[in-house]
């Protein structure tokens, strides 16, 4: 048994190890290649909380790492796949596509240009909020185009230095802890904000019998999830919006919510947060993972300041400081457990 232990986080430590060093690569080169942070001719801009301790950044970016594998051993999910031929050579070509559209990227960042989005809707606008029709990230297409979604998860990876996927397993963590002792058959998953369908994945990969649906707002988006997910014919894509979700009042065990709400106006958290607690049934579960927030690990406060700029993040800042614990409340959703995992918390709520 020791044996096997240590042969599996041998091979957890050499996976990780050659996945953070490729994204984190490609950070440092996409770096080299972009143009200046602050934009000439504006004032420099200089974060407000002090400068954090490198170490206690490094420690963090470990200690992600330590959970994930303390869940991996404890059961609550299996370990990832990553060193596959042809998990490679899709890395290759999404790294190649990742370059290509980097200067895209680059030269809205620098025009500090993020509504660009808004003409590809513009035959469509009353599909979507207002809020929704911005090039978040800078990322060409915003959610709308077919080249996003197939781009978003390389994106993402390489802003994290290979960390996000252990990120969203924390989140998995939360979710095996709120399953135990269910039959997985009987209960009933809505993963909002789906977007590809990369969390989703890990989620039925887990719980392969779980019945589970996937609400995003991107038909671009849904469609790659479908392609992801066709393995699996008991879950279902739906195109919506998370504030007005098309499922019946108490219709659902257990909702999923990962990197959305940093992403949504104030008013429309609170519209989410009124339809969670609409569509849970009584002792249903939330769990939701997202961005840290202000003073929750000091030493990376000044990477959250620099968030909102640098990434067009526009509802980022009033996220910092917005009390989930009470927003959640007031819906009639109970905090039962909170977690911080390097730069993403994961808080489970219960419906009272």
């Amino acid at each position: 048994m020791a044996l096997k232990r240590d042969l599996g986080r041998a091979r957890y430590a050499a996976a990780q190890g050659a996945r953070v060093a490729w994204y984190m690569g490609q950070y440092l080169l996409a770096r080299r290649i972009s143009g200046p942070f602050n934009r000439p001719g504006e004032p420099k801009f200089t974060p407000q909380a002090p400068s954090g301790d490198p170490s206690g950044i490094r420690a963090a970016f470990l200690d992600l790492f330590a959970k994930d594998r303390a869940n991996i051993e404890a059961g609550l999910y299996p370990a990832p796949n990553d060193l596959r031929v042809e998990r490679a050579l899709g890395a290759l070509r999404n790294s190649a596509r990742f370059f290509r559209d980097l200067p895209y990227v680059d030269a809205r960042r620098l025009q500090r240009d993020g509504t660009e989005v808004r003409a590809l809707a513009a035959n469509d606008r009353g599909r979507y909020p207002t809020y929704y029709l911005q090039n978040f990230h800078y990322q060409s297409g915003g959610w709308l185009t077919e080249d996003s979604a197939k781009l978003y998860d390389t994106q993402v990876e390489i802003l994290f230095g290979g960390a996000a996927d252990a990120m969203r397993r924390i989140a998995l963590g939360s979710l095996a802890r709120a399953l135990k002792g269910k039959d997985q058959r009987r209960v009933k998953l809505v993963d909002l904000a789906c977007g590809n369908g990369r969390f989703l994945r890990q989620v039925v990969s887990a719980f392969p019998r779980l019945p589970a649906v996937g609400l995003d707002l991107s038909p671009a988006y849904c469609g790659e999830a479908r392609v992801r997910l066709a393995d699996w014919p008991h879950v279902e894509i739906v195109t919506g919006a998370v504030e007005h979700m098309p499922f019946e009042a108490e219709s659902l065990d257990v909702a999923s919510c990962v990197f959305l709400f940093h992403e949504l106006p104030p008013r429309v958290r609170r519209e989410t947060a009124r339809e969670i607690a609409r569509v849970l049934k009584p002792g249903g579960a939330l769990v939701l993972a997202d961005s840290i927030q202000t003073n929750d690990s000091p030493d990376l406060d000044q990477m959250l300041e620099y968030f909102p700029v640098g990434f067009h993040e526009p509802y980022f800042s009033s996220y910092l400081n917005e009390d989930f614990v009470a927003l959640f409340e007031d819906v009639g959703l109970a905090l039962e457990e909170t977690e911080s995992a390097f730069l993403t918390k994961v808080m489970r709520f219960r419906k009272c």
